[in-house]
């Protein structure tokens, strides 16, 4: 069946994810405040808007850089929960702080509206090829009933808990990502200056005991894998940038809850310090060449 959807936040995640939705029959009205998004949605067959608050569709998904332009669209700047009708169904894909979530989530409540925080994994790549794993959190049923549209842009959906906590496992797994990115960049630095040849140490660990993520699927060392940033310069993916905010939201709970985490924190450092020499948007696994000698 049909679905009307209007898609906010048309960038490097919501782009793909929006035209997957319309290779597989959706009607689905777009807007995003970058003009250049316009060309490729319109191109897969979008309904692009100049005025956000002239959308017409019962499902919002939105795809953000974090809180703050969350609670704009929702509750200040476009206030689309004063537009929306009672029972209309808001999903969140983007990463923010939980609290601001739970926030949203009892705005909505008392609109009379439902709505769900699903933040996802598996990067530019997972959100063209409709790979992505989602990290739900709000009502179950809610979840059941979005379950054919996300099956489209994903291939692993997880019911993490009530309000915030799907934010609350993708900043775990962001931090957990950032620390092996940086063990395995240290890994193939070391295997270096030890006199190994790459593609030999990397076929050796993918084998052994150090496997990981990073290592398998988005390997930071130039040339061993074709399809990943490392090979093409380091641009698209997942940039410094990014993983930062993700590293910041995780540095904010640690000192909320009072759990140290002090390989996350020295995560933080080192992708602060390459966010500030210039390397906000190289991919996160450029990190290597700040790394190796």
């Amino acid at each position: 069946m049909e679905k009307n959807i209007l898609f906010v936040g048309l960038g490097n995640m919501g782009g793909p994810m929006a035209r997957r939705l319309l290779n597989h029959c959706h009607n689905v009205q777009g807007f995003d405040l970058n003009p250049l998004a316009k060309e490729e949605f319109q191109k897969a067959g979008g309904e692009w808007l100049e005025d956000i608050r002239k959308f017409k569709a019962d499902i919002v998904f939105s795809m953000l850089p974090g809180g703050p332009q969350i609670k704009k669209l929702y509750l200040e700047d476009q206030k689309l929960f004063s537009i929306l009708k009672p029972g209309n169904l808001v999903v969140d894909c983007s990463t923010a702080d939980p609290q601001v979530i739970c926030e949203v989530y009892e705005k909505a409540k008392k609109k009379a509206l439902r709505f769900l925080s699903i933040p996802v994994s598996g990067g530019v790549k997972g959100a063209k090829e409709g790979t992505l794993t989602f990290m739900a959190g709000g009502d179950e049923e809610d979840l059941k009933e979005i379950e054919p549209l996300l099956k489209i842009m994903g291939k692993n959906i997880f019911h993490a808990g009530g309000p915030g906590a799907g934010q609350g496992v993708k900043i775990c797994n962001n931090m957990l990502l950032a620390i092996h990115m940086i063990g395995t960049c240290e890994a193939f630095a070391l295997g270096k200056a030890l006199g190994l040849k790459a593609e030999v140490l990397n076929r050796i660990m993918k084998a052994s005991s150090g496997h990981n993520w990073s290592l398998e699927k988005y390997n930071p060392c130039p040339g061993l894998m074709e399809s990943v940033p490392s090979s093409k310069n380091y641009e698209g993916g997942f940039s410094v940038q990014l993983m930062l905010k993700d590293l910041s939201l995780a540095k904010d709970s640690m000192e909320r809850t009072g759990q140290m985490v002090e390989l996350g924190y020295k995560a933080f450092e080192i992708y602060k310090k390459h966010f500030e020499e210039g390397y906000a948007q190289k991919d996160f696994s450029h990190i290597f060449k700040k790394i190796q000698n």
